[in-house]
C-alpha cells in the first residue's frame, strides 16, 4: 500500500508506483470521482487536436488488426524503398 502526506493547499506528493499504476506523468491531469466505496482515481492524458483521428474506435480497431496480422507473421518485408516501390508495379 501507498501512503502520501497532505500538505498545504491540499498539494499530495504522489509515490512512483502510483504514478506508474495511472500512466501519468508531470503535467498530465487526474480525475477524481466521489463513490460509496471512496473514491476512484484516474490519470487523463490530453490528445492534440491533430491526433485525435488516431484514436478514434475505427481506427484502433485497424491497429489491433494489424497488429494481429503482424503476430501471425502475415506480412511482406522490404529491405529497402525500391524493393517496395519494385513490389508494387
Amino acid at each position: 500500500m501507498a501512503r502520501a502526506v497532505l500538505r498545504a493547499k491540499g498539494q499530495v506528493t504522489l509515490p512512483s508506483e502510483v504514478r506508474k499504476a495511472l500512466h501519468i506523468d508531470e503535467g498530465d491531469d487526474i480525475s477524481f470521482e466521489v463513490t460509496d466505496d471512496g473514491v476512484r482515481m484516474r490519470g487523463l492524458k490530453s490528445i492534440r487536436a491533430d491526433q485525435a483521428w488516431f484514436w478514434t474506435p475505427e481506427w484502433q480497431a485497424k491497429e489491433r488488426e494489424a497488429d494481429e496480422e503482424i503476430a501471425a507473421g502475415r506480412v511482406t518485408r522490404y529491405m529497402n524503398d525500391d524493393e517496395f516501390f519494385d513490389s508494387l508495379t
